[in-house]
């Protein structure tokens, strides 16, 4: 029996316009996630073979992002695989500038401040740039993606149309009569409690100190609190409803998520995952997270659905 050969998606854009002139038949391989140990799909990673090996951080956004930028290589042409549920960024980037990973999803902001801690950027083109000036040698940064995972101020739906609030400076006159959720740490941190006093003139009436997740998004939604600290792409506020009042003077920075690459790949991998940045949005993630966190659907599915609904398959 014949085996079923799979052309990229380049090759099958590019055979469309060649029918007249002959055929292509190029193959690629499949796809996974596993831990450090070993990289899912047929390629062992790192320069074996001359695979891609994207790896994620330990949390349920980094590895839905590592099997979309693989199933979006693999697509391509590009032998990649998967090593998600690396850990802390400390330890992924270690892996990165070792080279058992060649690619990971990151955030501008967050990366930039790993590696210069006075870094203090907060417009989303500024902070990029900066970014890619305190990068070590070894590595980059392709395109960045419009979609964000950042601190966010959210209310409930009723509570933004009773009180006729989109932005965070439409809390100034109103937050003196609300309670505000947030973890412990909020009360204290710069771009906290502090930050929204000095650069919104925010006061909240009351602090309660919450855990990240469930316990956050439960009392905004049963009204113990009146607003919480929230990530922008967390599913609870597409699932609840929330409204995330807009930073205008950009308190809590830029997030944008972006690949960061060894160099030795990035001619490799640069074009399709740029083409992958140029779908992201903050409300696409939030959608999709919705159904691997919430739904619970497997990430490697909800990826390839991703990506065969933006024409990237």
């Amino acid at each position: 029996m014949t085996p079923t050969i799979r052309v990229p998606r380049r090759a099958r854009v590019a055979a469309l316009s060649l029918t007249m002139v002959g055929a292509l038949g190029l193959t690629a391989c499949g796809g996974g996630g596993d831990p450090l140990a070993s990289s899912s799909s047929s390629g062992e990673g790192g320069d074996a073979g001359g695979g891609v090996v994207v790896g994620s951080a330990d949390f349920s956004e980094s590895i839905l992002l590592a099997h979309i930028y693989a199933g979006a290589l693999e697509a391509d042409g590009v032998e990649a695989s998967t090593k998600t549920g690396i850990g802390s960024r400390e330890v992924y980037l270690k892996a990165l500038e070792e080279g058992s990973v060649d690619v990971v999803p990151e955030y501008t902001g967050n990366l930039a401040l790993y590696y210069d801690k006075k870094f203090a950027e907060t417009d989303p083109d500024k902070t990029y740039d900066g970014l890619t000036e305190v990068l070590p040698d070894g590595l980059a940064v392709l395109d960045k993606s419009e979609a964000e995972d950042n601190d966010s101020i959210v209310v409930t739906k009723e509570t933004a149309d009773s009180q006729d609030l989109k932005t965070l400076e439409d809390l100034t006159d109103a937050a003196g009569e609300m309670t505000l959720g947030a973890p412990s740490e909020f009360k204290t941190r710069a771009q906290g409690i502090p930050g929204l006093k000095k650069t919104y003139d925010i006061e909240f009436q009351s602090f309660r100190p919450l855990k990240p997740g469930q316990a956050t998004n439960g009392a905004l939604k049963n009204g113990q609190i009146d607003a919480a600290n929230i990530f922008s792409t967390d599913p609870a506020i597409v699932e609840n409803d929330f409204v995330v009042l807009e930073d205008t003077k950009k308190l809590f920075g830029s997030q944008n998520v972006v690949p960061l690459v060894r160099e030795d790949s990035q001619e490799q991998v640069a074009e399709t995952l740029d083409e992958v940045s140029a779908k992201l949005t903050t409300e696409k993630l939030q959608e999709l997270l919705k159904r691997t966190d919430i739904d619970k659907e497997d990430p490697d599915k909800v990826a390839a659905d991703f990506l065969k609904e933006e024409g990237l398959d």
